[in-house]
Formats: C-alpha cells, sequence, structure tokens
C-alpha cells in the first residue's frame, strides 16, 4: 500500500507545497525581516562591533565589521570540537580591543539558536580563557599568576582574594543544553586546551588585548530586553560574546500578509545559498534590498537574474576597486623553536588593521614576511606589490594575469567534486613557486573565494619550502623532516592568524597532507 499511487500522490503534492514556500522572494523576504531584529539589537550596545557567522549570518544584515566561522557541526551532540583549523583568533582580538562583540547567525531547524552558538562558541570561549590563564600563569603576566605561585588556593576562575584578578575559566553553556552533556564538555576542555597551546597559535597577543575573560550570552527574538535597563559592557566582569539568533521563535512557514501581497516566512532562509539564491551574494542582496523586497513575489526572479547578470558584465568589462587588507606582524624578538609563533604582536598596528576594515567579503592577505600573498581571483589585479601569480581557481581564467611577470592557471576543484584535483596538481604548484620565491618574488595565490583552496596551496608551499621558523630554504628542511598533522596543524594555523576569512575543508587538507606524505593519487581515489 505504501506505494500506491495515491501516496505517491500526496508525496508530490507536498514535495510540490514545501518547493512553491521555499521560493526566492520568501527566502529574501524573511532575511529582510530578521534583519530589523539584528538592526535593533546592534543599537543596544553600539560600541561593540558586529560579526556575521559565515556563512548564513552574512545575509542578515547590511553592513558588518567582519566575519567568523564557527561551524555547528563542531557543537553537534557526542561530535564535539575544538577545531585548531577554525581558531577564529582574530575574534578574540576584537573582543578585546572593542570590550566585546556581537555575533549574527540563524537556524532553520526549529531551535531558538544554531548549535554553533548553544555549544561551539562557548566551548571556544572556555577553551581560550584556560590557554591565556595558563599562559599568564607561566610568564607571570597577572597579578593572580604572581599570586597563584605562592598560593595553592588561588585557582583559575575560583579566587576569594580581593587583590587578585579573577578570570573565570569555566564552561558557560545556556540553560537548554542537560548536565549530562556538559559533563561529557568538560572531560575534553583540558585535551582541547592542550591541542591549542601546541598549535602554535598566537596567545600571548591575545592574553595582552583581552582584559578580561570571554564569556557568550544568547540573545533571540524571543529574549525579553528591558531598554532601561541594559547594562553597560564596562560594567561587566568579563568580555561578552554577544550571540544573536535571528530566527523567529514562530512554526518554520508562517503565513504573511503586506496590503499587496502575501508571503511565507521561512526561518534561517540564509542558510545553504546554493539551493535558493541563484546565485545572489549577500552584497548584491543589500545593494538592492528595497527594489526587490518592494516588487513582490511575481517579479522577484527576474530582477535577481538582471542583477547577477549586470554585476557579472561589470566585473568582467572593469574589475572591482576592492580594498586590500594586509596585516604584517612586527618581528618577533625571539624563537619559539617552532614556525614561527610571535612571542609579541605589535598591539598598536594590530588595533590599527581591525579599526580600519569593515567587513568586505573580499580580501588580499601577506602571510608575514613569507612573501606570499592570498586572496580572490578577481582581486589579483588591484594586488600592488605582487610579482607572479598562481591562480587555482577552475572556472576564472582572467586576462589580467598576463600583466604580471610570471603566472600560472591551475583548474583546481574542490574535494567535494574531485577528492584528488588539488593532490595532482600540487607538484605543479610547488615547483612554480620553489622557482620564483628563489628569486626573491612575491607571490600571489588565489582561487574563487581565497578562502579554500587558495589558503591550502599556501599550506603546501609553506610546509614544503619553508623551515619550521618560517624562512625559505627551498626545501631543505622539508626533506630532512618527517612532517606530522600537528606541523601541518601549526602551518595552517600561522596561515589562519594573517587570512582571517579562511575556511579549509578537511578534504583539500587531508590532500595535502597526503602530498607531503610522497602518497600518489592512485592511493587517495
Amino acid at each position: 500500500m505504501e506505494n500506491s499511487p495515491a501516496n505517491l500522490s500526496i508525496y508530490k503534492a507536498s514535495r510540490t507545497i514545501k518547493r512553491k514556500e521555499n521560493t526566492l522572494y520568501n527566502a529574501l523576504k524573511s532575511i529582510y525581516e530578521d534583519s530589523v531584529f539584528v538592526g535593533e539589537i546592534s543599537q543596544l550596545w553600539p560600541e561593540l562591533p558586529l560579526l556575521a557567522n559565515l556563512r548564513c549570518g552574512l545575509w542578515y544584515y547590511k553592513k558588518f565589521h567582519s566575519t567568523c566561522y564557527f561551524k555547528s557541526t563542531d557543537g553537534h551532540t557526542n561530535n564535539w570540537s575544538f577545531n585548531t583549523s577554525r581558531l577564529n583568533l582574530h575574534v578574540a582580538l576584537l573582543a578585546g580591543q572593542k570590550g566585546g562583540c556581537m555575533i549574527v547567525d540563524s537556524t532553520r531547524k526549529g531551535k531558538r539558536f544554531p548549535d554553533s552558538m548553544s555549544k561551539t562558541i562557548p566551548i571556544w570561549t572556555c577553551v581560550l580563557n584556560r590557554a591565556i590563564w595558563n599562559y599568564r600563569v607561566k610568564f607571570g603576566s597577572t597579578r593572580s599568576a604572581e599570586k597563584n605561585e605562592s598560593n595553592d588556593s588561588i585557582e583559575c576562575g575560583n579566587t576569594n582574594n580581593e587583590d587578585s584578578y579573577s578570570w573565570d575559566c569555566s564552561l558557560h553553556l545556556p540553560l537548554w543544553v542537560s548536565n549530562t552533556e556538559r559533563a561529557l564538555i568538560e572531560e575534553r576542555l583540558d585535551g582541547w586546551t592542550e591541542d591549542l597551546e601546541a598549535s602554535g597559535a598566537d596567545i600571548a597577543s591575545i592574553a595582552l588585548s583581552l582584559k578580561k575573560p570571554l564569556r557568550p550570552l544568547w540573545i533571540s527574538q524571543k529574549t525579553v530586553i528591558w531598554l532601561n535597563e541594559v547594562p553597560d559592557c564596562d560594567s561587566w566582569d568579563f568580555t561578552p560574546i554577544i550571540l544573536v539568533s535571528t530566527s523567529s521563535p514562530s512554526s518554520n512557514f508562517q503565513q504573511s500578509t503586506t496590503s499587496e501581497f502575501s508571503w511565507r516566512y521561512i526561518a534561517g532562509a540564509g542558510d545553504d545559498e546554493e539551493s535558493w539564491a541563484r546565485g545572489l551574494s549577500p552584497n548584491l542582496f543589500w545593494r538592492h534590498a528595497y527594489d526587490l523586497i518592494s516588487s513582490g513575489p511575481d517579479t522577484c526572479n527576474k530582477k535577481v537574474a538582471d542583477i547577477i547578470e549586470k554585476d557579472r558584465v561589470y566585473r568582467a568589462q572593469r574589475g572591482e576597486n576592492a580594498p586590500q587588507i594586509s596585516i604584517k606582524p612586527s618581528k618577533s624578538s625571539g624563537s619559539s623553536g617552532h614556525f614561527p609563533v610571535r612571542e609579541q604582536l605589535d598591539l598598536e598596528r594590530l588595533r590599527m588593521n581591525i579599526d580600519e576594515k569593515s567587513y568586505d567579503n573580499d580580501s588580499i592577505s601577506w602571510l608575514g614576511e613569507t612573501n606570499l600573498v592570498v586572496g580572490a581571483t578577481q582581486l589579483a589585479k588591484d594586488a600592488s606589490g605582487v610579482d607572479c601569480v598562481l591562480n587555482c581557481d577552475s572556472e576564472t581564467n582572467s586576462p589580467c594575469l598576463e600583466e604580471f611577470e610570471a603566472h600560472l592557471n591551475l583548474s583546481i576543484v574542490s574535494s567535494k567534486f574531485d577528492r584528488s584535483s588539488l593532490l595532482r596538481n600540487l607538484p605543479s604548484v610547488v615547483n612554480f613557486a620553489k622557482n620564483n620565491l628563489s628569486k626573491g618574488k612575491r607571490l600571489l595565490v588565489c582561487c574563487s573565494s581565497g578562502e579554500d583552496i587558495s589558503i591550502c596551496v599556501c599550506l603546501a608551499i609553506l610546509t614544503s619550502l619553508f623551515d619550521d621558523r618560517g624562512r625559505f630554504d627551498e626545501g631543505r628542511f622539508f626533506s630532512e623532516t618527517r612532517i606530522t598533522k600537528l606541523e601541518l596543524r601549526r602551518r595552517l594555523v600561522f596561515i589562519c592568524q594573517f587570512a582571517v576569512n579562511a575556511r579549509p575543508s578537511r578534504g583539500n587538507v587531508k590532500q595535502v597532507f597526503n602530498y607531503l606524505c610522497g602518497e600518489n593519487v592512485a592511493t587517495t581515489s
């Protein structure tokens, strides 16, 4: 009976109804309505920078100070993780400078908050707090740490001595996370802290920037806020990471009506943009938001198609004069013994870089003093100070690349489509990089987004051609050393300190590791 024509018809009918409700206009209208809430919350603490959690959160406001990348999968039950490939250290530095920050995300699963906010970020704040405390104890950089050496009763986050500085290292989770799950997460915190400390992350700069420990707070459309009692951030004894979930607490599909037309609300509409956005990006949406929303559902698809085509023609004919973001460290005052951890960052320079950067998805990032630059292909022509280009974009072969003294185009696709595409091309990548870097040239590595394939290509180059202190040696260190996953992770952490939009996929990082271990394509197919 289950396969009867009647049942199949009901199934097809329900799918048709769902597709009809999940229209492009319904998604954009839902995002637009939810953005009003984001604007209201941002005005409660206007001094705090607003960050979008990629990718979904990026749709929900017209202007963000920066972005971050906390994955919900790292907070899924029995899959909790602190991922050193997504450290988001720039978020901690920004929060330290500004006194906190707000992170915007959404969920379509009938929950008030995505798991990225319920567990991933709370785990992240706790692990960072513990690593900072350990650093301060080790180097005696707080009065509390000095007292801790002479008084065993004074511990991290648990001190009654009014002369000591309290540093909260406890795990702060929302009330809806069960005690059982809390206990299982707490069992893993020490191990995650050790992983962070071993990764080569620049804990020193964060410890210098943060005056109070990080702590998450949760705000949704169901949260009750008395406007006459909104606290000043400076009054808290912690640095707030305010987690703003845009999803309406109403049912996932709620009929709404205006004077001209009706539409259905979609919670978390910004998620999985490939399935609904038809090539529209958040930047393009907000550039034309009023026109798209006010015109109604009947003309929405055509308007979006026209907007995308005009933007494509504009890029093809003229290119975008996007701002370049260049973050370079001060020289280290000493050697840490591994790739290359800065003992102290020039915080004034860091503050200038953060102040100048309001969010732009397109950026060019210099990787310290390695003569390597990473970014999006469309920005290659605007990368000043670059001598040669390695383009890994499978879709774009820009004529502007031929203007550089040396250039190489490689068609590399994501591991989702080809599990060995990057691996097959890495010998050519390393050979091209070696020939040019050995002549003192500055090499730009680019891909369509500047966030995944280009990051992994830089990882392969840094590991193959640089020693453990970040000095170009044409591969001598690599030829004499067995590269471990820990060493690879340290170098990836180094890259992510500069390329804050980096989002390397696990499949592509695995291909880099396989290449460095000498595995051929056949073993990974």
